[in-house]
């Protein structure tokens, strides 16, 4: 056998045991049992298990990998959350005598130094000086550990911050700052921030629509609308029975052709109301908006000249 015979064996098996990730049968198990529990409830939906098993369902349909990558999905760098502590660090008798301050966090993309205007209720801050911030980490899509360490060198003063920019998204991260309060000034309060990298589906999965069902599921579940979530589990079944028989759902898209001579490009029909969508969502939280903010990242995605 070849190499190139070989290598071609091993990518399909590589193929076949991604896609074996992909369980729509259990899905469709669990939106069934969704809508018959919505069915049967009176305002009383048992909101916590449903909310476990649709992310549990929607980490299925993204096809999650034992690294921690999906294959209809990727990290990117989009804010989805944060892990934050408050140190006081004290002065050193000598320049070159560091405390070491240490957080650890998930999918990390940026670390924040962050040094308060005011270090007690009423008393001002002092400046720190930070000599360099060593970070352990596994890339996410890699299970190889490293290590990077990144020049400060530098005092940030009371009410500034420092962000340094991971070169890669961390799946796991243990960030270690060095530092050192001012002798002449006295202890001061450093924050240490990191953000944490989102999960972006891909708009070109098979089961693309059924994800984007499954994260209104989310949301409905808060407000106890059962005939809302009958409606959505009803979507997902729609999406996803005809794949697990084996065939692709046919979808049709009708598109409105543009006058002779323009060079504008037509939209889908199904663009409106996901800008509808949106809109909505960016009146809404913080959290809300940068939902917002990622679905109208996809639709432009989407949308783009090929």
């Amino acid at each position: 056998m070849t190499r190139v015979a070989a290598f071609a064996i091993a990518a399909s098996l590589v193929a076949a045991a991604a896609t074996a990730q992909i369980s729509v049968g259990r899905v469709i198990d669990d939106a069934k049992a969704l809508d018959r529990i919505a069915e049967m409830s009176r305002r009383d939906l048992p909101r916590d298990l449903m909310r476990r098993i649709v992310n549990e369902d929607i980490e299925i349909l993204r096809g999650g990998r034992l690294d921690g990558s999906y294959l209809y999905a990727s990290w990117e760098r989009l804010e989805k959350g944060r892990v934050s502590d408050s140190f006081q660090v004290q002065p050193a008798d000598r320049d070159d005598r560091l405390s070491r301050l240490e957080l650890k966090g998930d999918h990390v993309y940026r670390v924040i130094l962050d040094s308060p205007a005011r270090r007690l209720l009423v008393a001002r801050n002092h400046r720190v000086w930070v000599d360099r911030v060593d970070v352990e980490m596994i890339p996410e899509g890699t299970s190889a550990a490293k290590v990077q360490s990144f020049k400060v060198e530098s005092w940030i003063e009371p009410g500034a911050l420092k962000p340094v920019d991971l070169p890669e998204i961390a799946r796991q991260a243990t960030v270690r700052v060095f530092v050192r309060a001012d002798r002449e000034a006295g202890p001061a309060n450093l924050g240490l921030i990191l953000v944490q990298a989102k999960v972006v589906d891909n708009t070109d999965s098979p089961y693309a629509d059924a994800v984007t069902a499954e994260k209104s599921l989310l949301r409905t579940l808060d407000t106890d609308d059962a005939p809302s979530v009958r409606g959505l589990t009803a979507r997902i079944l729609q999406d996803l029975q005809p794949l697990a028989k084996g065939t692709a759902a046919s979808r049709t898209i009708d598109v409105t052709a543009p006058a002779p001579g323009s060079t504008e490009q037509a939209a889908p029909a199904d663009a409106f109301p996901e800008l509808q969508a949106i809109e909505d969502l960016l009146t809404g939280s913080d959290a809300e908006r940068r939902e917002g903010l990622d679905r109208l990242h996809q639709l432009l995605r989407r949308l783009r000249p090929k």
